[in-house]
């Protein structure tokens, strides 16, 4: 089969199209022949073996264990292991797993679900990571409550044009923040009130916010605490800044440690691969709720470009790969 494989960290130039045997499908597993595959920046992390600390946590330290990318998935089933009850060949399902820049790959049947109704295998692949992130985000650590307001930073993108749209379904007052030429896009997808950051700060009013979620951003804690309620709730979700050792976690380290000395709760979090919250975000596409974002697509032997139009932060919604 054809796959984007890597045999060492570094930039986009460190990918290459090659043939290579189809993964053995464990017990647990079913071999997906994948028809789409989402582009999110933890993609790129482990691309770069960046920030350091992701190599120090299992993932390789001079070179990576997984050497296909890819997390989200969008596929036909093939083949199932031996344990498999949920599916059976011929299903199209949605979900996690490793190495989904390839024509086939092997993904956990707790990691799958049905692909929603009236879905293309496009759309569904630009949901899995995002929308989980946006999802547990808000829901489980943010405690969104109907009425709030919600700052949500990083609109535009993958998780954020997620979160702007799950805000709202849990009945929320949203502000999203993006640049001026993604306000258009933010406000459609049922934003309140949009902050172009180019032109605005999030603290040049008197607003203040019961919950933000900081997708990714760089505004350090002071600021982003001055536009928090004096009880509200900041979640930060990954960061782009701060030393190759720890790039964004540094930052989530300061906001735990000065969490329990203030008012307000500063949180941060790894989003998980929940079955239950996958058919959660099936059923809230398939009741018009919710609908991916998807700003371009790239055939599977164009992953490098793509990943570098992500990179670069272009991106308005979610980047896929159609394999």
């Amino acid at each position: 089969m054809k796959a984007i494989v890597q045999d060492r960290y570094g930039s986009a130039d460190v990918l290459e199209l090659r043939d290579i045997d189809r993964p053995e499908v464990g017990d647990d597993e079913v071999l997906l022949r994948v028809h789409a595959a989402g582009v999110d920046r933890g993609v790129w992390h482990m691309m770069a073996g960046l920030p350091y600390l992701i190599r120090i946590m299992g993932y390789g330290l001079r070179r990576p264990k997984t050497p296909v990318l890819g997390n989200d998935v969008a596929g036909r089933v093939e083949v199932v292991g031996k344990n498999v009850t949920q599916f059976e060949v011929g299903d199209e399902v949605f979900g996690l797993c490793h190495g989904a820049f390839a024509e086939f790959a092997c993904a956990g049947e707790a990691k799958l679900v049905p692909k929603p109704a009236g879905l293309g295998f496009e759309q569904a692949a630009a949901v899995p990571v995002s929308a989980l992130t946006a999802l547990q985000g808000l829901r489980d650590h943010g405690k969104i409550q109907a009425d709030q307001a919600v700052l949500i930073i990083g609109a535009s993108g993958g998780v954020g044009t997620f979160a702007v749209q799950l805000a709202k379904a849990f009945g929320a007052e949203v502000t999203g923040v993006c640049s001026t030429t993604k306000v258009d896009l933010v406000s459609s997808l049922g934003a309140d009130h949009v902050i172009d950051y180019k032109r605005e700060g999030i603290t040049q009013t008197s607003r203040r916010y019961d919950l933000i979620l900081d997708i990714g951003g760089n505004r350090s804690l002071s600021i982003l605490r001055r536009a928090l309620a004096p009880r509200g709730t900041l979640v930060i979700v990954g960061g782009e800044e701060g030393s190759r050792w720890l790039g964004g976690v540094d930052r989530l380290l300061r906001a735990l440690l000065l969490s329990p000395f203030v008012g307000q709760s500063l949180r941060g979090f790894v989003a998980k691969g929940k079955k239950e919250d996958l058919q959660f975000l099936k059923e809230q596409i398939e009741a018009g709720k919710l609908t991916p974002v998807i700003d371009k697509t790239y055939p599977l032997s164009e992953v490098p470009a793509a990943i570098r139009y992500m990179e670069a932060g272009h991106a308005r919604g979610k980047v896929v790969i159609t394999v």
